[in-house]
């Protein structure tokens, strides 16, 4: 019995090491499995962050490219050149003014009271020749009535009276005292009369460019009024007038480029044998300094006009320059385009400096060697508006 006993307690405690041994082997299997599951999961999340950056990557680098057929480019005017370092003079913006040389300035004056009657096309900017007319006066319609229309009526009632008087006076019954008086009366009419020129004509003492036109057509004047300014073409002087706190640069000024109030163009002064003709050492009322240049007027400024004023100073070091129609601004940044193939263009951030109104110092983002959009970047924005991003041209550039 004692033995029996003793075999079936072996046998329940085999059988319960077995159970626990099994247990313990499916837990460690499971463990084991879901531990794989998880780092297969892992795995699988890993790569699909890294598929999610890659497609991001190059989201992001599409956005700064810009597809731009070269039909297109040539036909809208877009052209590139090689980043280089050039000379780029020092600038200082300030405002000034366009005024006539002292000795080219005429002046229009009435001579003759009156109604103006402007001649058709006469405008401020119109070249006229000496002796040319702006226009007429005449004293037509006005209360008191033209004075040479009087001075008419005057001479033939004084003709009517003297004709008269003649056979009278012939004939003896007039004495020769009374006829001369008549006669007398009638020569004055005749003098007092201009003939058919009742009024009088506005005429340009000088050849030039109406700078200043001071009536409207219509309007009453007086004898010997201003009409209009006219000054010669040929010579013109720029006034710009330089805050005080500007004064260390007047020394440095060499030339000036300008932008006239009713243009987008900028001239250069020295493509119009410009002249520095004077600065002046102290500061003039208003804390500003006049610097004057005398230059040939190319037809596209009047005197009189207010302009902008780029005064160009020494040549700094050589820098990278572009155009300013080859940046784009976009929500205060400043872009340029950099040429990648014959049709793929990258939009890049650049860093600006100084600005002569022609073009622009670019101090980052550009380097030396590669090719720019040079003229047209309003074309690649507009191109980059449209979303226009050429196949296989989305990285790898």
């Amino acid at each position: 019995m004692f033995t029996i006993k003793y075999l079936f307690r072996i046998i329940i405690a085999a059988s319960v090491v077995a159970l626990w041994s099994c247990a313990h082997s499916a837990e460690d299997d499971g463990l084991g499995h879901h531990h794989h599951e998880h780092e297969h999961a892992e795995h699988e999340h890993d790569g699909h962050d890294h598929e999610d950056e890659h497609d991001h990557e190059e989201e992001a680098h599409a956005g700064d490219v810009i597809h731009l057929e070269p039909e297109q480019a040539k036909k809208f005017g877009v052209e590139c050149d090689t980043v280089s370092l050039k000379p780029f003079a020092n600038v200082v913006k300030v405002t000034g003014q366009i005024l006539p040389s002292a000795s080219g300035q005429g002046v229009i004056s009435s001579k003759s009271a009156g109604i103006i009657h402007l001649t058709k096309g006469v405008v401020e900017g119109k070249n006229i020749a000496q002796g040319s007319s702006i226009g007429y006066i005449s004293a037509k319609g006005i209360s008191g009535g033209d004075a040479n229309v009087a001075a008419r009526v005057a001479l033939e009632s004084a003709k009517r009276e003297l004709d008269r008087v003649t056979p009278l006076h012939n004939d003896g019954i007039v004495s020769t005292k009374e006829y001369n008086e008549v006669k007398r009366i009638y020569e004055q009419a005749a003098a007092a009369y201009s003939g058919s020129k009742a009024g009088s004509s506005a005429t340009s003492p000088i050849s030039g460019v109406i700078t200043r036109l001071l009536v409207k057509e219509g309007e009453y004047v007086e004898l010997g009024q201003q009409l209009a300014i006219v000054s010669k073409s040929s010579s013109l002087t720029l006034r710009a007038d330089v805050p005080e706190k500007y004064a260390y640069f007047v020394p440095l000024i060499k030339s000036a480029n300008i932008r006239p109030s009713s243009s987008d163009a900028i001239l250069s002064l020295s493509e119009m044998n410009g002249l520095l003709v004077s600065t002046s050492a102290g500061v003039s009322q208003g804390g500003y300094i006049p610097v004057h240049f005398s230059f040939n007027n190319n037809g596209q400024v009047a005197a009189g006009s207010f302009v902008e004023v780029y005064l160009l100073g020494e040549d700094s070091s050589s820098v990278i320059s572009l155009p300013k129609d080859a940046i784009s601004e976009q929500q205060g940044k400043f872009y340029a385009y950099v040429r990648l193939d014959e049709d793929c263009y990258e939009k890049r951030l650049v860093g600006i400096g100084m600005d002569n109104g022609k073009e622009v110092e670019i101090k980052s983002g550009l380097n030396v060697g590669e090719t720019v959009v040079s003229h047209g970047g309003v074309i690649l924005h507009l191109a980059e508006s449209s979303g226009a991003v050429p196949e296989g041209h989305s990285h790898n550039h």
